[in-house]
């Protein structure tokens, strides 16, 4: 398909890029029921490798087999789906060409956790390349003490993702022992850890929703003296795509924590007023029998596509 002003438009936010990278961003971005419209569902499933298999995929069994998950990310539309190695392994010959795939490249799991968390290289770019994908995902902890090796690991990366035309997402989810629990998901916090992953050269940036806390002192003398609005979520989403190189970067949001479908929906509806460009959501759909996900990931797209 051509590409649309829109997605032309977000393209031309790229412009030191070669065409490679170009091209897999206008496949993530042409994709699926939101495809053209610069919007994005993705369905991202690392949670058998984060939290393990039992708390991920037994309130949905058939998720188990990571088919499935494929099966579900082509027919509910979205526009990329997201998996570590393995599990893409498992269903990259069988739906090739089908969706676009992004490859998650580092992880850590919930066997040991530690205040400064860290993340484990698992897998390669041309790993990527292989498989077909169209981007690498890489996390990163902001405040960790780990943050500094991460930068120095997605730095390395990136620069051999982008000589080789591949896309690079960065999920940037701040922890550390100078972060409270609360401080994980604060408006400043949240900001900032986009800011860095525009910085490291993403090109589209997965974060939480954030809350109204405001975490360091120096940056809630900021928002009071500017009179800076975070009291909703629409606002606060403005602030993070504000953050973001004054939106010229693509920045999604996590769907969190399993929870109803109205709270899901009411998320969305203030996401998309504040400008994000769509949701990253995995237990909220996987976790669900495929019926109510198909329903739920098409109300969410339908949510997105109006706005």
């Amino acid at each position: 398909m051509s590409n649309t002003a829109r997605v032309r438009e977000i393209l031309s936010w790229y412009g030191s890029e070669n065409p490679g990278v170009l091209t897999n961003l206008a496949r993530i971005l042409n994709h699926g029921r939101l495809g053209g419209t610069g919007r994005l569902c993705i369905l991202p499933v690392d949670q058998g490798w984060e939290h393990g298999p039992a708390r991920s995929f037994a309130k949905n069994p058939v998720a188990y087999d990571p088919r499935y998950l494929f099966e579900l990310g082509i027919e509910s539309g979205c526009n990329a789906y997201a998996a570590p190695l393995g599990a893409l392994e498992a269903g990259a010959r069988e739906f090739a060409g089908e969706i676009p795939l992004i490859l998650k490249v580092n992880h850590n799991n919930s066997l040991y956790t530690a205040q400064n968390s860290d993340q484990a290289v698992v897998a390669t770019v041309d790993d990527a390349l292989r498989l077909g994908c169209a981007a690498i995902g890489f996390t990163i902890y902001p405040g960790s003490t780990a943050a500094i090796g991460q930068y120095e690991e997605i730095r390395a990366l990136t620069a051999e993702a982008k000589r080789k035309g591949i896309v690079v997402v960065i999920w940037s989810y701040a922890r550390g022992e100078q972060i409270s629990t609360a401080g994980e998901t604060a408006i400043d916090v949240i900001s900032y850890g986009a800011h860095i992953a525009a910085q490291l050269g993403a090109h589209i940036i997965k974060v939480k929703p954030p809350t109204a806390h405001l975490e360091q002192d120096a940056a809630k003398k900021v928002y009071l003296a500017t009179g800076r609005p975070v009291s909703t979520l629409t606002e606060r989403i403005r602030d993070v795509v504000q953050s973001c190189f004054a939106g010229r970067r693509v920045v999604v949001f996590s769907g969190g924590a399993a929870k109803g479908t109205d709270e899901v929906l009411a998320e969305c509806r203030e996401l998309a007023a504040g400008g994000a460009f769509g949701s990253i959501m995995g237990r909220n759909a996987f976790q669900r029998p495929k019926a109510e996900a198909l329903a739920l990931l098409a109300s969410v797209m339908d949510i997105y596509a109006q706005a």
